[in-house]
Formats: C-alpha cells, structure tokens, sequence
C-alpha cells in the first residue's frame, strides 16, 4: 500500500506509454545467437528480437528467488526500482489494473489490456462466451492466420460444428512496444481483429531478447484459457509449406507442451494451395494491406508497405521467383478484417 501511495506507481490506463513503460521494462547484454533463434526469426508470433541485452529469464530467475524466499518485493537490476513479487500480488487478493509484471489475477481488472498487460492475459471475450472445448490458433494479424481461421470453419474443419465459439486466437507481442514481431502489427489492431470477429483472444507479452522462454510463455497462455473453465484441444497455425519450421513446432511445442498441432492451409508440395488460398480470401472479402516487407525483390514485385495483397500481386511475386504468399518472410500482411461484415469474412 505505502508503494502505491508513491507518486510514480503507475496507473496504466492514466499515464503515457514511456512512463507506464518504464515501470516495467529491463534491458541489459548479451545472449548467443543459436539455431532455435534463426528459426524463430521466420516466425512472426515468436516475437524474436536479435540479442543484445541479457534474457528476460534473468528477471524471471531473481523473481523466482525471490518467492522461494517469501520476499514480497526484489530489486529490478536495469531500474532499481521495487518490483512486488507474484506472493506480495496474491497477499493483497486482487489485480490493481496497473499492468504489473507479475500479476497472478491475469490482469484481470487492467482497461486497457492490449496497452498495458506484462503476462498473458486474456484481451478479448466474445459476447456469447467460449465453447467448453476450443482449439488456439497462433494469430499473427496477417493473412495466413486468417485463412487458417476460415478453413478450420469450413466443412470438415476443426472448428465447423461448433463455430467461432470454439477458437481462442493467441498472439504474441513485443511487451514494450506492442506491436507484433516482424508483422509491425499492433496488439490494438489485433483486438480490433477479435471484437469485430468475436472470437476470443488471449495476449501474449513477449519481453525482449527472451527467445529460450518462448514455449513457457505459450504454457502460461494455455493455462490463462483452461482458467476459463475450457479444454484446449489442439493449438493450430497458419504453417504453409516450411518443413523445418514444422519439425520445429512438433517438437518444441507439441512434445515440450503435449498439444496436438493442426496445420489447416499446410501443403506438403510449396505453393501447390496458393491458388486455392487466394480464391478463398477473395471470396472472403477482407482487404490485407502489406505492412512489413524485407525483400528487395519481393518489393520490386509489387510487395510494399501500404499495397494489398492481391491475385495480381500473388502473380508477380511469383513471377519474380519470390514466394507467392511470402512463407519465408519476405513480406507481411495484416488482415483487415473490420472492413467486412463478420460472417463474410469468417464464411459463415
């Protein structure tokens, strides 16, 4: 209480993004560059940054001492300031709504979540509630996640005989800036994405240079929908073609967290669906506007910040010997999917 009481204890929904930011960002040194990180590079929801201050999991672990040793508060080593432990939160009974980094309640009463969370934390609930049994879909905002989405909808899909009820889409940030790795994306774009759809999404805060803590971040996203009295089923991706990407997923997060993983636009032969995914998003009506590109071919294409990805833009890409859809990085797209009605764009 006599820390709240202090004049910089912030109150997330009133201060500005470098003030709320400050309480509870760290950054220091070091970390190698290993083969995990080169592929989590090609995977926008990682939110893989290249390592130049020490991993987060350094805070984690002085966090993780500190409750051992029933400590209500530990020191933050970039800051210096008083960080309150997961006990001293859980002493007290409820979440303040200031965006703690240690928050047990999964910020339960922060308002402005996609601002302001530190754990993962549920950023939208659909108005009709979440089906018992749901499938998580890795959202990245772009447009293979959205296709994935659609399919699954579909007949003989994952999701078609119990609707958008039955999806949690799960997107992972950079917790300082909030925007989606890679995709320069925003978490707020993002929750417009699920309000308009009405399916429900979990955040996912990424702090910075934490690559080794990716799948226990997952975990703890996981844990954040089963609280909701759900069983998660299988988790779910917008995977088109990459094989090592796959075997990375299969083995890392479905051993490491005991999910089955389900791959709705995969094709075994690269590019062999790409016809069929653009009909699709077509027929769905939803514009998706380049937002990131790091191909200079790929932008030669046709492929810059601001275009939409079209049947014609697929076309040159393809022409211009880069991938059609982009499956390895070369650019990025975010769906917008506000711009249509909710059943045209889900296809329902």
């Amino acid at each position: 209480a006599a820390l709240e009481s202090l004049s910089f204890y912030p109150d997330c929904a009133k201060l500005d993004d470098s003030r709320n930011l400050a309480w509870a960002r760290v950054e220091g040194a070091g970390a190698q560059t290993t083969e995990l990180n080169n592929l989590l590079r090609q995977m926008p929801e990682a939110g893989f940054e290249e390592p130049d201050v020490p991993d987060i999991e350094d805070f984690d672990g002085l966090h993780e001492e500190a409750c051992a040793r029933g400590d209500h508060f530990y020191i933050d080593p970039k800051t210096g300031y008083m960080v309150m432990t997961k006990i001293k939160h859980e002493a007290r009974g409820r979440c303040c709504g200031s965006g703690c980094r240690h928050c047990p309640f999964a910020h339960v009463n922060v308002r402005d979540k996609a601002r302001c969370i530190q754990v993962p934390a549920m950023l939208y609930t659909p108005v009709d509630g979440i089906a018992s049994d749901v499938v998580i879909l890795m959202w990245s905002g772009g447009k293979d996640s959205f296709l994935a989405l659609r399919a699954m909808l579909k007949p003989g899909g994952a999701l078609h005989d119990v609707g958008p009820s039955g999806v949690v889409l799960l997107n992972t940030f950079d917790a300082t800036s909030r925007i989606v790795a890679h995709q320069e994306v925003s978490a707020k774009d993002v929750e417009k994405q699920a309000q308009h759809l009405n399916v429900g999404l979990v955040g996912v805060p990424l702090h910075r240079h934490a690559g080794t803590g990716y799948v226990s971040r997952l975990e703890a996203a996981l844990e954040v929908v089963t609280n909701l009295g759900c069983k998660v089923k299988a988790l779910a991706c917008g995977d088109l073609h990459l094989e090592h990407i796959r075997s990375w997923r299969e083995e890392a997060v479905g051993r490491g967290l005991g999910m089955k993983i389900l791959y709705p636009v995969w094709s075994d032969v690269a590019g062999e669906n790409y016809a069929a995914l653009t009909k699709d998003l077509v027929a769905s009506g939803v514009p998706c506007t380049v937002t990131a590109v790091t191909d200079e071919a790929a932008a030669a294409a046709g492929a810059t910040v601001g275009a939409q990805f079209t049947p014609e833009l697929s076309s040159k890409l393809q022409a211009s010997g880069k991938d059609a859809f982009g499956e390895k990085g070369e650019f990025h797209t975010l769906a917008r999917v506000w711009k249509v009605p909710r059943e045209l764009a889900l296809g329902i």
